[in-house]
């Protein structure tokens, strides 16, 4: 046991004790990269330190929410005045109206409901898609996380490929029945599929731009198809903007403005709740209408809305300016260049992508693939994980905090400052060589 992670090694043993792999998330074990997994102490800007007393630069960022970096003098003002006034109290607030009202201004959606995960959000999104049309088929993409809903971890992305896991143990056949899985960006395989089963589908699912297979952009106006698809046999067409949404423009990816048409239901998540359990599903007035007690279809939970996690992404929303989202913008490609350039260098064949500040690397067999996109679930799946490995404990070693699995999106904060890039780019010369040593 190294000295440097001796404390983390405890905890970690503590921890698989009394919790499944000791961990509450299972890409937290570092299983697809091997090692011990750091027990993170605190937070400050765009650091992290563990309970060793080793500090990283995070290019993780708790997985998004943390756009503007740990500690925000701002946000933790705001939270702290909200926990003294009152934790939770079973009843509306007022951060959870202007939440909502701030949700609605920056994205195509009339009306929200808030809950507590994403997870939630989409399960709650597909639960009303299925009420509003009265049918029971879902079409789905390989690759796409939706979180742990039963009925969409057909062939998911992030910790199910990490972990190497077949299928989907716990989940009957009964309950993705209803599932049709079909391979992303092939707009061929969504018109026979409705061909097939057009008059049962009662929603199309998609991540707004994949991040949970590494970074796969939709292409050809793939979102606009869709929704014009959906609109066209009577299903509705869902937007999961829970990893993209506030992260790479004010208003997600539909800030871009490469997709046209409004989807019919949207999901958020992540950075709206500024580092606290938020999220949030939203759409045209007529189908949140459909919920109760408006409507008929049920849905509740008993922290929805709760007034520290709201006042949280609030604050985070009003600080996420423009002029943060071009800083985020030139840091992201500078990590990119930076990281691309040591790769190279040491000779390790890889092709990047993005949307917008998220970007990925992907780790390719052989310089030919190099310029060839990566548009599904199987194109991300041909990478040569042992190198992401090598590539990811070294950059670790050299305090860099990656995300500990080849098949998820790198994000960074608007905390990251010349010296952190410094780091980033010594980190990266050290661990593009130690890429290199892996053969294929």
């Amino acid at each position: 046991m190294s000295d440097h992670t001796k404390l983390s090694a405890a905890l970690f043993d503590r921890a698989s004790a009394v919790t499944p792999g000791g961990v509450n998330s299972p890409v937290r074990a570092f299983r697809a990269v091997g090692g011990v997994p750091r027990f993170m102490a605190s937070g400050d800007g765009c650091h992290i330190t563990d309970v060793d007393g080793n500090t990283y630069v995070d290019l993780v960022c708790s997985w998004g929410p943390m756009l503007l970096g740990h500690a925000h003098p701002e946000v933790t003002a705001a939270v702290q005045a909200a926990v003294g006034r009152g934790t939770s109290y079973g009843t509306p607030t007022q951060p959870e109206v202007e939440l909502g009202e701030e949700i609605v201004a920056r994205t195509p959606v009339d009306k929200v409901r808030l809950v507590s995960s994403g997870t939630e959000a989409t399960m709650s999104a597909l639960r009303l898609a299925r009420g509003a049309t009265g049918r029971a088929k879902i079409v789905k993409f390989a690759g796409c996380y939706h979180g742990h809903v039963d009925a969409l971890l057909a062939q998911a992305g992030s910790g199910v490929i990490t972990l190497g896991i077949p299928g989907t143990p716990g989940v009957t056949e009964a309950t993705t029945a209803d599932t049709i899985v079909l391979p992303y960006n092939d707009q061929a395989a969504v018109t026979q599929a409705f061909a097939q089963y057009g008059d049962q589908i009662a929603a199309v699912i998609t991540e707004a731009s994949p991040g949970n297979m590494g970074v796969v952009p939709p292409v050809g106006h793939f979102n606009d198809f869709l929704a014009r698809t959906c609109k066209d046999n009577g299903a509705l067409f869902i937007s999961d903007e829970v990893m993209t949404g506030f992260r790479i423009t004010r208003s997600g990816f539909w800030g871009l403005g490469s997709d046209t048409v409004a989807p019919d239901l949207m999901t958020f998540g992540k950075v709206m709740g500024g580092g606290f359990p938020a999220a949030a599903f939203g759409g045209r007035a007529d189908l949140m209408a459909q919920l109760a007690p408006e409507g008929s279809v049920y849905q509740a939970g008993t922290l929805s809305g709760n007034p520290v996690a709201t006042t949280a992404g609030l604050t985070t929303l009003r600080l996420a300016t423009d002029e943060v989202y071009a800083q985020l913008d030139r840091t992201a490609e500078t990590i990119r260049r930076i990281v691309g350039m040591a790769l190279s260098r040491a000779g390790v064949p890889y092709r990047t992508q993005n949307a917008g500040n998220l970007f990925s690397f992907f780790f390719v067999e052989s310089s030919d693939e190099v310029t060839r996109r990566i548009t599904d679930f199987a194109g991300a799946g041909a990478q040569v994980l042992p190198r992401y490995a090598a590539f990811f404990h070294a950059m670790l070693d050299n305090g860099v905090y990656l995300p500990p699995s080849a098949f998820e999106a790198w994000f960074v904060s608007a905390a990251v400052d010349d010296d952190a890039l410094a780091t980033i780019e010594k980190a990266a010369s050290v661990a593009a060589r130690a890429a290199a040593a892996v053969q294929n």
